[in-house]
């Protein structure tokens, strides 16, 4: 068995073990190990790297371990490199990338550490064949990733190509696009199924309404792309058509469960763009409306999944006098409003690097999941809307303006 690491978005770990978990369900082979910040280690024949590259939603790649050992300096390194046999793999002609990250490794340079492994395999290929690969850090054939910490390096060859979450549907995106497999996680994370209605009030592209269409249509990420696998040299396409033949497509839903807004029109058609796109053949309902108007779209309480704007995204039709902090409060006060009103039973999540959220909603979060976008840190609040909050929010008293202020605090 070949052993594998499936890198993800940091704090989808979990997610993404429960999902490769699922995948494993279909294989005699495949078998999860261990979480690791930033990834999950599996093993499996080859088929189980195809089966991943297909199925999974929260993979950022699917690495392929070639060799491990421990180092002393980057002699060390080139050597194991030199070792694996790449020609069995990819050819002179084919063109390579490498990418090494460190974890307190005690090397000092990176970029030195990248390029004795790029000469150790272009090395063996001079030394068998006369010739050398050619470097495209672009579009390269083949990806080639090596890992350090503090004593042992590994090195790997990348299945995937570019990264997973491209999934081949994305034409447009808006300021600040939410990577599928971040929004696929979420979902995930949120405990959303297909059936359950799902809100995205500030849809922006239309990411999370992409991923969710997919998954209710029974259509897999991987399902519209290539991978780097394919130019591998012992690759069989027939156990790989076969694969993909076997996929069967969920029946449409009858009425829509799946529910987008934005304040921008120009946001709301490219939604509309990616979900055709994205082979979605049945109606997403979309409209173009500001946050704090939106009403519930289904009388059954479902999610409200959102990856709020913030500064200037949020102005986009409010009070240019006024400064971005002052209107972050201003939205978020209205939006908070229209949750209490409108969406009682529902479960709202709010995903955002804003940290200070639940205090400009004025509300109380039931959980909130750290996770990474990119190296920016955020939060995934889960606010529970339970029915009669309103009512108890106006039950409350209100401070007497006319009663005396009372007495300041003797001094000491």
């Amino acid at each position: 068995m070949t052993s594998y690491f499936c890198p993800c978005p940091r704090g989808m770990e979990a997610a993404l073990a429960e999902e490769l978990g699922e995948i494993a369900q279909d294989s005699a082979t495949l078998k999860v190990h261990n979480q690791v910040p930033g990834g999950v280690h599996c093993s499996g024949d080859l088929y189980d790297a195809y089966r991943i590259n297909l199925h999974s939603r929260i993979a950022s790649r699917v690495l392929m371990r070639m060799g491990v050992c421990h180092y002393q300096n980057e002699n060390d390194i080139y050597d194991l490199v030199l070792a694996q046999p790449w020609e069995e793999w990819f050819g002179v002609d084919h063109t390579i990338r490498v990418d090494v990250t460190a974890i307190k490794s005690p090397l000092k340079s990176i970029e030195f550490t990248t390029l004795k492994i790029k000469d150790a395999i272009c090395d063996r290929f001079r030394d068998m064949y006369g010739k050398r690969p050619s470097v495209n850090t672009r579009e390269p054939d083949m990806r080639i990733a090596g890992f350090l910490d503090q004593r042992q390096f590994i090195i790997y060859l990348d299945t995937s190509g570019e990264a997973l979450f491209k999934r081949g549907w994305r034409n447009e995106t808006g300021d600040a696009p939410l990577r599928e497999n971040l929004a696929a996680g979420l979902l995930r994370v949120s405990g959303w199924k297909p059936g359950v209605p799902l809100f995205d009030p500030m849809c922006g592209s239309g990411t999370i309404l992409c991923e969710a269409a997919q998954m209710v249509q029974g259509v897999p990420p991987g399902a519209r792309r290539r991978f780097a696998f394919e130019k591998f040299h012992d690759f069989d396409p027939a156990p790989w058509q076969a694969m993909k033949a076997a996929i069967k497509p969920n029946p449409l839903p009858a009425e829509p469960t799946i529910f987008g807004s934005d304040i921008s029109g120009d946001m709301v058609a490219m939604t509309r763009h990616n979900l055709r796109s994205a082979g979605i053949l049945f109606e997403v309902p979309l409209k173009q409306i500001e946050a704090q108007q939106v009403q519930a779209p289904t009388a059954e309480p479902g999610i409200m999944l959102t990856n709020p704007p913030y500064g200037e995204r949020i102005g986009v039709r409010g009070d240019s006098t006024l400064a971005e902090d002052d209107l972050a409060k201003s939205f978020y006060a209205d939006f908070s409003s229209t949750l209490k009103q409108r969406f009682a039973g529902w479960t709202a999540y709010l995903f955002t690097a804003d940290l200070g959220l639940p205090k400009m909603l004025r509300l109380k979060e039931s959980r909130k999941t750290p996770f990474f976008n990119g190296a920016l840190e955020c939060r995934l609040f889960r606010f529970d809307m339970v029915a009669g909050f309103n009512r108890r929010e106006e039950a409350k008293p209100k401070a007497d303006a006319t009663a005396a202020p009372a007495p300041a605090p003797k001094a000491e």
